[in-house]
C-alpha cells in the first residue's frame, strides 16, 4: 500500500510537466494547421470553385502542384484593325502631304527657280521645262534594268506630270463661232479654246507615257533573265561581254540554253512597240523645235558662210554632184557622241546660215541672172545637209542636245512649246533606254548560244583598249552598219564653190 501510495504521489508531481508538454503539443499541431489552411485557403481564393475536400486532398499530395494559366505576355499580340476615322486621318495627313509638295513646286515655278526672290529668275517656260526634266530623272532616275517601275514612282510621276502639264488647259486662243440671240438672229464671237498645237500633241504624249510604262509593267513577273553586279564572281566566271560604254551597268545573265522562245518573241514584239514610241516621241520634239525660234545669240556666233561651219573636206563632199547622204555618214568617223554631235552641230549651223542667206537674197531687188544660181545652189546645199541631220537623228537618237537646241529652249518664251517639247524629250530618252536594255537582253542570248561570237568579241574589245596598236575608227555605236556597194568618194572631183 505504501509503494501504491509512493506511485500516486510521484505522478502527481509530474503532472503538471505533462500538462505542459501536452501544451506545447497542440500548439505546435494548432500552428501548422494554421500554417496548412492558410496556403489552402489562398488556393481557395484564386479558385473559388475547389472545395473543402479537394483542398485537404491537394495538400495531402504534396507532389502535384496546381497548373497556372498562361500568362499573356505569351500569347502574340493580334493586329488591330483601324477604324474608320483613324483610315480618315492617315488619308487626310497623306493628302496635307500632298498640298504641300504641290506648294513648294509651283512657287519655285513662280519664283522661276529664284529662292532668293530676286530678278535673277529664269523665264516661266524655262522653269517648266527644267521642272518636267527633274521630275523624270527623280522618278524613273537611270533604268538600268528591264523591270518593272515601283507603284510608288508611277504614283508620283502621274500625280506631278499632271499637276505641271495642268497648266496647258488655261493656254488658249481665240476661235469665231456663231452665237444666237433671243430674237433669232445670229452674231459671230470670238470664244476661246484651248491652242491647237496643245490639242493634238499633250494627248498624244500622254498615250505614249502610258504605253511605255505598261511595257515596263509587263516585265514584273518574267524568271528567265536576271543582273549580277560588274564585278561579282559571277559576272567573272561569265563569258557574256558588251560594249565598254555600258560598263556601269549590271550584266545580263541568262539560261545555259538560253532563253525561251516565248520570251524572245515577247521582247521582239515590245522592242518593236518601244521603237513606235521613240518615233513618235521624236518626231512631236522636232516639230516643236523648228517652230521655236533661233536666238538672235546664237545667230550672231556664227560664221558668214557655210563653208567655214562644216570645214573644207566636208564642204567638198557634200557639193559632189553624185552624193548620197547615207554613203556620207558610212565614210565619216563616228566612233564615239563627241564626234557625232560635233558634227550635227557643224551642220545645224550651216542649214541655218544657208537659209538665211536664201531669204536675204529673195528680199534683195537685185538681178535674177546674177543669184539664181547661187540661191539654187544654196538650196540645194541646205537640202543636203537637212536630209545627214535627219539620218543622225534616226540613227543615233539617244544623243545629247546641240548647241542649237539648247539655245532655242534656254531663250524660248512660249510656254505651250516649252512643256511639249519637254515631255516629248523626256519620252524619246526614256523610250531609247527601255530599247537600249532590250537589246541588251537579246545580245546577252545571242552570245551565250554562241560561244564562239563572245569569244571574238572579247578578242576584239582587249584588242581596242590595248594601247600599242593604232585604234580603228569605229563607225557605229549600237551595230555594225552594212556598207553600201559604191564607188569611193574623190576629192578631186569635187566643185569649189568659194562664193557660198
Amino acid at each position: 500500500m505504501e509503494m501504491v501510495k509512493a506511485s500516486e504521489k510521484e505522478h502527481e508531481k509530474y503532472k503538471p510537466k505533462l500538462f505542459d508538454l501536452e501544451n506545447v503539443k497542440k500548439k505546435n499541431s494548432s500552428s501548422r494547421h494554421f500554417k496548412r489552411w492558410n496556403s489552402d485557403s489562398a488556393l481557395r481564393i484564386e479558385d473559388p470553385d475547389i472545395d473543402d475536400g479537394t483542398v485537404f486532398k491537394k495538400t495531402a499530395t504534396s507532389s502535384i502542384r496546381p497548373i497556372l494559366p498562361v500568362l499573356a505576355m505569351d500569347e502574340q499580340p493580334q493586329p488591330r484593325e483601324a477604324t474608320d476615322e483613324e483610315s480618315q486621318k492617315d488619308s487626310g495627313k497623306r493628302e496635307i502631304i500632298k498640298l504641300e509638295q504641290m506648294k513648294d513646286k509651283f512657287a519655285k515655278l513662280l519664283l522661276g527657280e529664284d529662292m532668293s526672290g530676286g530678278s535673277k529668275g529664269v523665264s516661266s517656260a524655262l522653269a517648266l521645262s527644267n521642272a518636267i526634266t527633274n521630275l523624270a530623272a527623280s522618278a524613273f532616275g537611270e533604268i538600268r534594268r528591264l523591270e518593272a517601275i515601283s507603284e510608288d514612282k508611277k504614283e508620283r510621276w502621274r500625280r506631278e506630270i499632271g499637276w505641271l502639264l495642268s497648266v496647258t488647259d488655261h493656254i488658249v486662243e481665240f476661235s469665231p463661232t456663231h452665237q444666237t440671240n433671243e430674237d433669232g438672229s445670229s452674231m459671230e464671237v470670238m470664244t476661246t479654246k484651248q491652242r491647237t498645237d496643245l490639242v493634238s500633241n499633250i494627248p498624244s504624249l500622254k498615250k505614249l507615257d502610258e504605253m511605255l510604262l505598261d511595257c515596263l509593267d509587263k516585265f514584273k513577273d518574267q524568271d528567265e533573265f536576271y543582273y549580277v553586279t560588274p564585278g561579282s564572281p559571277e559576272s567573272e566566271n561569265s563569258n557574256s561581254t558588251r560594249n565598254d560604254d555600258k560598263w556601269w551597268l549590271p550584266i545580263v545573265k541568262v539560261p545555259p540554253k538560253g532563253l525561251s522562245e516565248t520570251l524572245k518573241r515577247f521582247l521582239l514584239s515590245q522592242r518593236e512597240c518601244v521603237c513606235q514610241v521613240l518615233n513618235s516621241a521624236m518626231a512631236i520634239n522636232s516639230q516643236v523645235l523648228t517652230e521655236m525660234e533661233i536666238p538672235e545669240s546664237y545667230i550672231d556666233s556664227l560664221p558668214k558662210k557655210g563653208r567655214a561651219s562644216l570645214g573644207d573636206m566636208i564642204y567638198r563632199m557634200i557639193t559632189l554632184e553624185m552624193f548620197d547622204a547615207e554613203q556620207f555618214l558610212l565614210e565619216m568617223d563616228l566612233s564615239s557622241e563627241h564626234k557625232i554631235l560635233d558634227l550635227k552641230n557643224k551642220f545645224e549651223a550651216s542649214v541655218v546660215i544657208w537659209q538665211r542667206k536664201i531669204v536675204q537674197i529673195d528680199n534683195k531687188s537685185s538681178s535674177p541672172w546674177s543669184t539664181n544660181l547661187s540661191m539654187d545652189k544654196r538650196q540645194q546645199l541646205e537640202e543636203r545637209a537637212a536630209t545627214i541631220l535627219q539620218l543622225i537623228k534616226q540613227e543615233f537618237p539617244g544623243i545629247s542636245q546641240s548647241t542649237l537646241d539648247i539655245s532655242k529652249i534656254q531663250f524660248n518664251r512660249d510656254i505651250g512649246l516649252a512643256i511639249v517639247e519637254s515631255y516629248s524629250r523626256i519620252l524619246e530618252s526614256l523610250a531609247h533606254t527601255v530599247m537600249s536594255r532590250i537589246e541588251d537582253v537579246l545580245e546577252a542570248d545571242q552570245l551565250t548560244q554562241n560561244p564562239e561570237l563572245a569569244m571574238c568579241k572579247i578578242h576584239i574589245v582587249k584588242e581596242t583598249e590595248s594601247p600599242e596598236k593604232e585604234e580603228e575608227p569605229n563607225f557605229c555605236l549600237l551595230e555594225d552598219r552594212p556598207k553600201k556597194q559604191k564607188p569611193t568618194i574623190s576629192l578631186s572631183e569635187s566643185v569649189k564653190h568659194d562664193h557660198v
